[in-house]
């Protein structure tokens, strides 16, 4: 065999030196020289829908309402270090690019930047190219919206970064230093502002356009006039970098009027309306309007979608597929983010007025009487959701759920289909006694090869208004405020907020109107931080014990205080900002830990 071997050899050297050189340069006939991606409009556009796949989306199994005081991860994977301010620069939990599931690669250091340096190489050879034309511009404002919207992430989760526009070479020096957190804002503000111009007013939502680089600036805009990045780092014990974090000194008032400013962008172009308008005609249909701003693949709320190819994600068990996440674990599925016992308090009675376990009225029934909203996002007991599947039907023919538990004669209780003990997939019941409503269409049998294919919602209008509203608050403009708050819950059935509401009160009144409308849409994680309430936000988890009587009846309700350990470190409030990761440390001596680190 090795006599053989060597005759091969020998046999494909001669063959080898018989032949023209030139069969060195031949073209590969199975992909794009990067040369010819840059001589190729249809390549190029095939390199920026590239780009567009590193866009992170809430449809995981984990999702990011389950860091906050939103919902609860019932399976307990690696969430609750998070939770509890546990995490370190060699530990990040569910926020780790290692972590197995995936869910939140998309948001890592390492993505981000990966995603960066796309950009950075399309500016880069598109100019060398010297190819032009509307649909090149087109592509440019897409770029440089994307890139933005990379760096705010990086920015959200870790104050100011290292901004890089250029693609680095195996010749240049990698390190680069962070830039302050001032800086970091400007260059994501430069970007929405350079990809405004050149992107269409409206058309395909999946794309960026114009609304979308304004809702980003505005989004950015409110984000650097909040608290959090205007405490010159006051809350992090002696950090010698505040630069990093928070602006150091100007004019903050002006910033909440440049936040003001770029949500009226928004508002003033005209293309975008709130789903099913300010006049539902009754709570019925206010349920139905909120419902459905979900469940279809575009409406005139949408500014920015995601969409997922279902036909090729199926044979991956943790690809977008909210229904079977979140639904009830009686119906099969899996009831992963469980709504907080807090969360469902703060859903205001339907005449406006507070919520209160120690209201006698509202502690007897407190489903009933409540925000539209309430009946829209979250499924309690007692709620029909739809037909049970063939294992539990007959046990339950009226499809309602079922989070109790029911006395018998002796004195024991039976668990309710819904429940942990229940007889259906008690791995994945809810601890709180709720679930999710939201993003789920019932009409749909969710099972791991039966994916809805409804798209997630990166931006909606809401977003926007509710942006103008807070910093019309900061600025001291109320009335104009209310207008606006006004606005969001007229569409959702609910009285205005009272004319005579003001300060404080107007604050924590806009701020859980918020809560409620975006919940679970990834603003509340970094809602509570940058108004510097995350202390108190990150407490227990909440849930409610429900009993019925023998023979049925009136339920009875309890408070559980604790169905899941959280506490916020006010010592270090290091959780405000994620670390930097060891690694990147040890590769990029230049960069600057964050505080509490």
């Amino acid at each position: 065999m090795e006599q053989l071997n060597k005759i091969y050899l020998i046999l494909f050297i001669l063959f080898i030196s018989g032949c023209n050189d030139d069969f060195l340069n031949v073209t590969p006939n199975d992909k794009f020289s990067s040369g010819a991606t840059w001589e190729d409009p249809a390549l190029i556009t095939s390199f920026v829908n590239n780009i567009y796949l590193g866009q992170h989306h809430a449809f995981q199994t984990e999702m990011l309402s389950s860091l906050s005081d939103e919902s609860m991860d019932v399976w307990w994977w690696e969430t609750q270090p998070v939770l509890k301010s546990e995490i370190s620069s060699s530990y990040l939990a569910v926020l780790d690019p290692t972590h197995w599931t995936g869910d939140y690669y998309n948001l890592t250091w390492n993505s981000l930047y990966k995603n960066i340096r796309y950009c950075n190489l399309f500016f880069e050879n598109i100019e060398a190219s010297g190819i032009e034309g509307d649909e090149i511009d087109k592509l440019k404002g897409e770029v440089h919206f994307l890139r933005a919207n990379f760096y705010y992430r990086l920015m959200s989760f870790h104050g100011g970064v290292p901004v890089i526009d250029k693609p680095f070479s195996l010749t240049d020096e990698m390190k680069s230093p962070r830039n302050t957190f001032e800086e970091t804002i400007n260059f994501i503000v430069a970007d929405c502002d350079a990809a405004a111009p050149l992107l269409p007013l409206d058309g395909d939502k999946a794309r960026a356009t114009r609304g979308a680089a304004l809702t980003l600036k505005s989004r950015v805009l409110l984000y650097a006039a909040s608290d959090l990045f205007n405490s010159e780092a006051s809350w992090a014990n002696g950090y010698s970098n505040p630069e990093l974090v928070s602006y150091i000194g100007g004019d903050r008032q002006a910033r909440w009027q440049a936040a003001k400013d770029a949500a009226k962008a928004v508002i003033d172009l005209g293309v975008y309306e709130l789903y099913g308008g300010t006049n539902p005609g009754s709570t019925d249909q206010a349920i139905e309007n909120y419902k459905n701003i979900f469940l279809n693949f575009g409406n005139e709320e949408d500014i920015w979608l995601s969409f997922f190819d279902h036909a090729n994600n199926t044979q991956n068990w943790d690809n977008p597929n909210v229904g079977l996440f979140n639904g009830p674990n009686g119906w099969e599925t899996w009831g992963g983010n469980v709504p907080l016992g807090q969360l469902v308090d703060d859903y205001e009675m339907s005449d406006g007025s507070k919520f209160d376990w120690s209201d006698a009225a509202h502690a007897a029934a407190p489903y009933e009487n409540r925000d539209p909203r309430f009946y829209a996002n979250v499924l309690y007991d007692g709620a029909y959701w739809k037909e049970r599947p063939n294992s539990t039907r007959p046990l339950d023919p009226d499809g309602l759920v079922q989070t109790g538990y029911y006395e018998q004669a002796d004195g024991t209780y039976l668990p309710g289909l819904d429940t942990r003990q229940g007889p259906v997939q008690d791995w994945n019941g809810t601890y709180t006694g709720y679930y999710t409503r939201k993003f789920i269409d019932p009409a749909i049998d969710h099972t791991a090869t039966n994916m809805q294919t409804y798209p997630w919602r990166q931006m909606r209008y809401a977003e926007v208004i509710l942006n103008y509203a807070e910093a019309c608050i900061e600025l001291g403009q109320e009335s104009e405020a209310k207008q606006y708050i006004n606005m969001i819950r007229a569409r959702a059935g609910m009285p205005d907020v009272p004319a005579g509401e003001s300060g404080q009160d107007l604050i924590e009144r806009y701020r859980n109107e918020r809560r409620i409308e975006l919940c679970y849409e990834q603003h509340r994680y970094f809602d509570i931080r940058r108004w510097m309430i995350a202390s108190d936000a990150t407490t227990n988890a909440q849930g409610v014990d429900i009993r019925y009587p023998t023979g049925g009846g009136v339920p009875t309700y309890e408070v559980i205080d604790n169905v899941q350990e959280r506490g916020w470190d006010d010592k270090t409030n290091k959780s405000y900002f994620l670390p930097i990761l060891t690694d990147e440390l040890q590769r990029n001596d230049l960069l600057i830990q964050n505080p509490g680190y």
